[in-house]
């Protein structure tokens, strides 16, 4: 019996090793496999502070021509999109009851010109009094003034370009009946072009008369336009507490329009060295921004992933600067990091991973 109670002892005793053994097996079989990721080390370069800003385009000159007077369109001497000298008439409109108004007051004036030249020569004989030749010279004036008020009216019939530009869309037909105020067409100076745009208050004193802008619109992707700070504004907005700004552009081919969304760059100080990384290296939350760093594990055979907060500066292209919390030469995670959380093994793989660039350039298809 106590070989049968200790057979059975020792039994249960193995039992229970087995099953301890196996159950350590199966944990460790259920442990995190390592994730593949690629990484790179945090490098030192060399970044520019400058000021982003975004602003609209408008025309060096710009206006939506009318008339101040009524009348029925008798000439049109302009198409849409023509590019018109300063002075060139563009639209006439009926205006031959004013003409002829203008040729009577002309006439008068003549003959009033006439009767003074007479009197003055009857004076030197004295055949007429003074106040005579005095008459005539306050008549011949009062009519010369008529005649240049009536020619005044006679000009509000003719549209003409107050400046050189290029013409809009024509709004309005031959024979068609305007009133005074109607948009006929509208004439934008495009050679300069300027961009409004406002500054922060605490960056005003960054700003100068004649400071490089560097100008980009979605219109000419990979395309950068450069242009001068050409007036500040000396007052701040109270609502905003921005400042307005114009800045002016070189636009020789007219491909820049008025109205135009752009954004602008402006570079400020000097150079100063940060820790670069590629913008897919960076975890956003709602807490702040991290970084999966790579380091050894305990046993220095293996790599493990740790995660840390980072505070970011400015980007330029694929890259952004890294103000604080990661050192240069660190390994860091740039994709992949969805799958990490802290202490989990990783494995690099850079095979695929495309190079991030400062200036990347978009491939032709």
């Amino acid at each position: 019996m106590l070989v049968v109670v200790g057979a059975a002892a020792y039994g249960l005793y193995w039992f229970q090793n087995f099953k301890a053994g196996m159950i350590q097996q199966a944990i460790s079989g259920m442990a995190n496999p390592a994730q593949i990721v690629a990484a790179q080390p945090a490098k030192m370069r060399s970044w520019q502070p400058k000021i982003d800003l975004v602003g609209e385009l408008r025309a060096s000159d710009g206006a939506d021509l009318s008339l101040q007077v009524s009348g029925i369109v008798q000439t049109i001497n302009f198409q849409s999109g023509d590019e018109v000298p300063a002075g060139k008439t563009l639209l006439q409109l009926n205006a031959d009851d004013q003409v002829a108004k203008l040729e009577s007051l002309k006439a008068t004036a003549e003959l009033d010109a006439i009767n003074l030249k007479r009197d003055q020569q009857q004076l030197k004989i004295n055949a007429v009094a003074q106040a005579t030749v005095d008459t005539d010279q306050a008549n011949l004036k009062n009519a010369e003034a008529l005649v240049a008020q009536q020619q005044a009216l006679v000009e509000q019939y003719r549209l003409t370009a107050p400046f050189a530009g290029r013409l809009g869309i024509r709004a309005v037909d031959l024979g068609q009946y305007l009133s005074a105020g109607t948009t006929i067409v509208t004439l934008q100076a495009l050679d300069p072009i300027f961009s409004d745009f406002y500054v922060p208050q605490k960056s005003v004193d960054q700003l100068k008369i004649g400071q490089e802008v560097r100008l980009k619109v979605d219109t000419f992707p990979g395309e950068t336009f450069l242009g001068e700070i050409s007036a500040i504004s000396p007052k701040v907005e109270s609502g905003s507490r921005n400042a307005k700004v114009r800045a002016t552009f070189k636009n020789p081919d007219k491909r820049l329009l008025p109205g135009m969304f752009v954004s602008l760059s402006i570079e400020v100080g000097k150079p100063e060295q940060y820790v670069s990384l590629p913008q897919t290296a960076i975890v956003a939350n709602s807490y702040g921004n991290t970084v999966f760093i790579v380091d050894k594990d305990k046993n220095g055979e293996g790599e493990v992933a740790r995660q840390t907060f980072v505070k970011t500066g400015q980007t330029e292209g694929d890259l952004i600067a890294v103000l604080d919390g990661v050192k240069e030469g660190e390994m860091v995670v740039t994709v992949g990091q969805i799958k990490l959380r802290n202490g989990s093994p990783v494995k690099i793989d850079n095979s695929h991973v495309p190079i991030a660039e400062a200036n990347p350039v978009v491939a032709d298809q």
